[in-house]
């Protein structure tokens, strides 16, 4: 698993690790079952608090995205398709909101933006 911290972004660490950790769950490049760095490990690694590590975990435990075996670890839960369709609007919706922001920097109007939206979608 590679993660990369970017300390530049106004982004907190945990959620970095987080939103990282969640692409590679929907990827599929981290699959079912498999089992992740341990909190120590991966804080070690990242040269960051094993609390901020601990956080992202618990953060991706409630969201579904991991479950633990105690004395075992933290390993990538089932995919529940329901759970990606969310996290999927949620970028969608992020991607969405920058392009109004885009668009009234330009003076573009929202039928303008809902044609070129049409337009995209049929090309």
């Amino acid at each position: 698993m590679e993660l990369l911290i970017d300390n530049k972004s106004g982004a907190p660490i945990y959620e970095q690790i987080c939103s990282q950790i969640k692409g590679q769950i929907i990827s599929g490049v981290l699959r079912e079952d498999e089992l992740l760095p341990s909190i120590r490990s991966l804080a070690k690694d990242l040269r960051i608090s094993v609390i901020t590590t601990k956080r992202a975990y618990e953060e991706l435990e409630r969201e579904g995205f991991l479950y633990t075996v105690a004395g075992k670890g933290c390993y990538v839960a089932a995919k529940n398709p329901e759970l990606i369709r969310e996290e999927t609007l949620k970028k969608i919706e992020a991607h969405l909101e920058e392009a109004i922001r885009l668009a009234s920097v330009c003076d573009l109007s929202c039928g303008q933006l809902t044609e070129m939206l049409r337009i995209l979608m049929e090309g």
